[in-house]
């Protein structure tokens, strides 16, 4: 048995087959040229997937399904209300045009919701019944993965963590709200924030380490400046820590998980910045749902998106 994943991004799409153990036995990348409409980017996908197949002499009736990860709410496994960067129709069935492309069952869900499902398939959270993975990035995505299936919600945004407000009014958020967890403990949340501080205080290993260049600040040089004791720097990482604390307890407290798993460009600080967290927790989560929690970075990396998307074929 075989199954195929697709991770489609903006720019690139990644698309891999997959045996029936859940390991990547051929991978592949492609340019998604959204802007030629949804037909010619799924049928080159399926030409990329035959290819695949081809090299591998994998008999094409032996590919059980396809599985894809798309940015934005998908309903029902196969209509996605609306398309995050994609100049395409709301409320376009997508699996189905896959399936008359392909005449092969097809699963589609939205790509955060399919790490989710992959790190609790086949990664760090793999033999939980109950697991969150939250993808820590430019903004906040969540999955929310429950007896063998992740939420998806009635409109298909279920498992947006990011978006629940820690402060009343307050940072202006991406999606136009404000006092939303992303606009505190996202990279871009966590940027900002010591963007405010290095117009008032320069006198720090931070500065110093971008060249006075505050237009290249990223996440990871606070972290290698906290790394190397720079003050200011610790003092950022702890605003993090704190934010990421309150988000999580949050979480914690209403889905009782047996682990939380932690993605993106944040959480490759590691145990510098989970330490912290882990510390903070009790004072936001429920006490008994806190008790025996786990967290822990993710282990699938840049095969997240594919693994899970395959994994959808094996959902309940």
């Amino acid at each position: 048995m075989y199954l195929a994943g697709v991770d489609l991004g903006g720019t690139n799409t990644k698309i891999g087959v997959l045996d029936e153990n859940g390991e990547i036995i051929k991978s592949t990348s492609i340019k998604t040229l959204s802007s030629n409409g949804p037909w010619q980017t799924l049928e080159r996908i399926w030409s990329a997937i035959k290819e695949m197949l081809k090299e591998k002499k994998i008999d094409e009736a032996d590919l059980q399904g396809i599985g894809l990860g798309i940015p934005g709410p998908v309903v029902d496994n196969s209509v996605v209300s609306s398309f995050a960067n994609f100049p395409w129709d709301n409320n376009m069935d997508i699996a189905d045009m896959m399936e008359k492309t392909t005449r092969k069952k097809t699963k589609v869900a939205n790509d955060v919701n399919v790490i989710a499902l992959g790190e609790a398939v086949y990664g760090a959270a793999k033999g939980c019944k109950i697991s969150v993975t939250v993808a820590l990035g430019t903004g906040i995505g969540g999955g929310i993965y429950i007896d063998g299936k992740v939420l998806s919600g009635a409109t298909g945004s279920g498992g947006e963590v990011g978006h629940m407000k820690l402060v009343k009014d307050g940072k202006l958020c991406g999606c136009g709200q404000k006092g939303c967890f992303e606009a505190y403990a996202s990279a871009t949340g966590l940027v900002r924030e010591a963007l405010s501080r290095l117009y008032i205080n320069k006198n720090n290993l931070l500065y110093k380490s971008i060249g006075g260049d505050l237009e290249v600040l990223e996440a990871k040089h606070i972290f290698d400046a906290a790394l190397e004791g720079d003050s200011f720097s610790i003092d950022l990482v702890e605003y993090e820590a704190e934010h990421l604390a309150m988000g999580l307890g949050n979480i914690i407290s209403i889905i009782n998980p047996e682990m939380v798993v932690l993605g993106g460009g944040v959480a490759m600080a590691g145990d510098f910045l989970l330490d912290k967290v882990r510390e903070k927790l009790p004072k936001y989560a429920y006490s008994e749902a806190v008790k025996n929690v786990i967290i822990k970075t993710g282990e699938l990396g840049n095969d997240a998106g594919i693994k899970g998307a395959a994994a959808l074929l094996l959902e309940k």
